[in-house]
């Protein structure tokens, strides 16, 4: 992936894992790819920072943040890392990646990013600073 050679790779997620990922079969089949790869991961990707959860914080991250609640279909997958969140909007057939300001939760529509990982960092890889 050109835009996360900037970013800190982790160990590969075991199969294992990634069976117990949530909705791992409706996940974009890159991102589920990348996890094969690096289980999470941290860094810029252009002048945006990214932090990529591991697959087995997801599920307690999603908890913590009441998304079952507050924005139901929704799969919080990483962060800014200052108050903006980047989830997996399973709610249509074909699932995308969206962002939105945590404390929006519920309140405001998440703005669409992109529909793959790959495309999701060349959309932060835009971005300005």
């Amino acid at each position: 992936m050109e835009y996360a050679n900037k970013l800190n790779l982790k160990q590969p997620a075991s199969e294992a894992t990634l069976m117990q990922l949530r909705s791992a079969d409706r996940l974009p089949k890159d991102y589920v790819d990348f996890l094969r790869k690096s289980n999470g991961a941290e860094g810029f990707v252009g002048n945006s920072y990214l932090i990529l959860f591991a697959a087995e914080a997801i599920e307690p991250i999603n908890q913590a943040a009441a998304v079952d609640r507050f924005a139901p279909g929704l799969i919080i997958f990483g962060s800014d890392g200052g108050g903006k969140s980047y989830a997996f909007d399973t709610r249509q057939e074909e699932v995308t990646i969206v962002e939105f300001f945590d404390m929006d939760i519920g309140d405001e529509e998440p703005v669409f990013c992109a529909k793959s990982l790959t495309e999701f960092l060349k959309y932060l890889s835009d971005q300005l600073a």
